[in-house]
């Protein structure tokens, strides 16, 4: 497959991809400090389970308003793996559910850059199955190769855990509790982000994910692309 640049200066050559990045081509990004996922958590409130986000975020823009607004949560313990969860309503099993071959600690240092994307493409040959529903992944985060991935039929015991916890969370970001059936883990705490996506359709064979900041907030330009490549 052709080499995915995800600089701001070098366009993707994966037409799909080139596509779906000149939605946004135009609109003005905020800014992302240094820190990685911690410090991206000042973005949003800390949670608890139930807390209802729109209160404590004053006027949001309008895309906040859409009910058509996609959930993403991206969590992981802090010496862990990745994972990302793709959902309609927080209050029903994820539609795309997936591990990444990276450790949170190296995506930290992905966000200390001004933008994030995250490119999963499928390399399946027919169109038998709708995009999310393909299984095996090639995973690239800002233009690297970081692996391959395969997404998760049914969730195991934290993958449950979080979303259980963060059931009724639209917005936020923070460290859950242990769950109280788990025993201390060597991987540190469960950390996470939950935030509001406009999910951009390309075509059959590509869509987009594109974080919606709070207003006024300083925040990365998020964005997580699905390609299958023919």
């Amino acid at each position: 497959m052709p080499n995915v640049h995800c600089s701001p200066c070098n366009p993707m050559e994966n037409p799909a991809i080139a596509s779906l990045l000149r939605h946004t081509s135009g609109e003005k990004r905020n800014k992302f400090s240094p820190g990685g996922l911690l410090k991206m958590f000042k973005l949003f409130p800390m949670l608890t389970s139930g807390c209802k986000m729109v209160a404590l975020l004053g006027r949001p823009r309008k895309p906040m308003l859409k009910d058509s607004a996609t959930t993403g949560t991206i969590f992981g313990y802090r010496k862990g793996r990745v994972s990302i969860a793709i959902q309609e309503d927080t209050r029903q099993m994820p539609i795309f559910l997936i591990e990444l071959p990276m450790l949170t600690s190296a995506l930290n240092k992905e966000m200390a850059s001004d933008i994030v994307r995250i490119a999963l493409e499928s390399e399946t040959k027919t169109n038998k199955k709708k995009l999310l529903e393909e299984f095996v992944w090639a995973v690239y985060c800002n233009g690297r190769k970081v692996g391959y991935s395969i997404r998760r039929k049914q969730m195991g015991d934290d993958e449950l855990h979080v979303m259980q916890h963060l059931r009724g969370v639209s917005m936020g970001a923070g460290v859950l509790p242990t769950a109280s059936d788990h025993k201390e883990t060597s991987d540190g705490e469960m950390t996470y982000m939950r935030a509001r996506f406009e999910r951009v359709v390309g075509s059959k064979d590509s869509e987009a994910l594109y974080m919606i900041n709070p207003d006024g907030a300083q925040g990365p330009e998020f964005s997580i692309f699905f390609v299958r490549a023919h």
